[in-house]
């Protein structure tokens, strides 16, 4: 079949399985070209499909030779309709990895469940013996709770005034003001169930139940801060709520992982387009105009290059890891400069639907939205036959 994008708001409801291949082969070589990182040989990567958990798998695999479980809840493709991107980026993954020799098996399911809890640990334990690095990188609006069976929905809203600010659809261009009303009710407990470190701990005890870590295992989930632009209604928020629960749980994770040496991290990681970014008011004007400084610095990255540089500069040095004050990595450094930050603050002033086409780089961010369903990417014949029915090797 011939697949083109087709859009419904923020979201791309079909996505190119040549194209999601070429993303993940683009990614691989980058990771190969910067040299070879002397990390962790045995990772479980949870949120392993798309974005930073996809860019940690392919990092830990060819930056690193290690054998990898990724877990991921995806769409498999049906005769005329193409799976998710995060689907044809695993299969193309997996056998990347199988060509290079490397070990890589893939579970599809709700991470948050008891059933692919299990279902993780026995691949574990029948396969790679022992875990040195959980990667925890979920991105979910909805959580049923594994114990309590209760469906919790995280939002995205300012805590106890409406936020106002503008903001731009990226398909269109058109910068306009936008209102977001405060939480109300449940819906920061909510958020924090869904997005705080619950889920996390879960894992990384379960794990530690059954003696699958290994002897100094690092656990890293991912965060973001931000600047003051978006503050209000992101890290002062309700998800800002739900991240600081999730820092504190690291604390939590190291302390429970002081018998077998181990340790949990937060890594902070810079604004980047993602399917979860796309649909945050405000986000993507600001993405807009960070590209374009950043780009114009020479300190421009999309995913896999934070993520390279996040374990050959933070992770594995064989070296203690840099943390802030508050024991968090800080590898949104580049973003928080303060002559970037401040010339973020003079361009967002002038930005309009007229000015942002030459101070902003929507281009920019329209490519990266796009390249996350498999599209516009370079020797990719989109004209061509595209063969959807893509199956993940390990998974039958």
């Amino acid at each position: 079949m011939i697949i083109e994008p087709r859009m419904r708001g923020f979201i791309c409801l079909t996505s190119h399985p040549k194209g999601c291949e070429q993303n993940v082969k683009n990614q691989i070589e980058y990771v190969k070209s910067k040299g070879h990182i002397e990390g962790a040989k045995k990772v479980l990567v949870i949120g392993a499909s798309t974005g930073f958990g996809l860019a940690s798998r392919i990092t830990s695999a060819f930056g690193s030779d290690a054998a990898t479980i990724g877990v991921f809840f995806e769409k498999p493709p049906v005769e005329g309709r193409p799976g998710s991107p995060g689907w044809y980026n695993s299969a193309a993954f997996e056998n990347e990895a199988h060509k290079a020799g490397l070990y890589a098996k893939s579970i599809n399911g709700d991470a948050f469940s008891n059933e692919v809890k299990r279902q993780t640990l026995d691949l574990i334990k029948a396969d790679l013996g022992q875990i040195d690095l959980i990667i925890y990188s979920l991105a979910s609006p909805v959580r049923v709770h594994p114990v309590t069976g209760v469906l919790h929905r995280s939002v995205l809203k300012p805590i106890g005034t409406t936020y106002t600010n503008k903001t731009v659809d990226f398909h269109t261009g058109l910068v306009s003001n936008i209102s977001i009303e405060p939480c109300q009710g449940d819906d920061i407990a909510n958020t924090v169930a869904v997005m705080g470190g619950e889920d996390w701990a879960m894992w990384i005890d379960a794990l530690k139940a059954e003696n699958l870590l290994a002897k100094g295992a690092t656990t890293v989930a991912y965060s973001y801060i931000g600047p003051s632009l978006t503050e209000a209604v992101y890290r002062k928020g309700t998800i800002g709520r739900a991240k600081d629960h999730l820092e504190a749980t690291a604390f939590a994770i190291t302390d429970s992982l002081k018998s077998i040496e181990g340790k949990a991290f937060v890594s902070v990681n810079k604004a980047l387009v993602t399917q979860a970014s796309s649909a945050i008011p405000v986000i993507p004007l600001y993405i807009s105009l960070l590209y374009k400084i950043m780009k114009a610095e020479g300190i421009h990255e999309g995913c896999i290059e934070q993520i390279q540089r996040l374990y050959q500069d933070r992770l594995f040095t064989g070296k203690p890891i840099p943390t802030d004050e508050k024991g968090r990595i800080r590898i949104d450094d580049w973003e928080m400069r303060d002559d970037v930050q401040e010339k973020i603050a003079t361009l967002w002033k002038q930005a309009t639907t007229e000015s942002l086409p030459e101070i902003g780089d929507l281009e920019g961010y329209r490519k990266d939205f796009l390249n996350l369903f498999g599209f516009e990417f370079a020797g990719v014949d989109y004209k061509a036959d595209a063969d959807e029915m893509v199956g993940v090797s390990s998974i039958v």
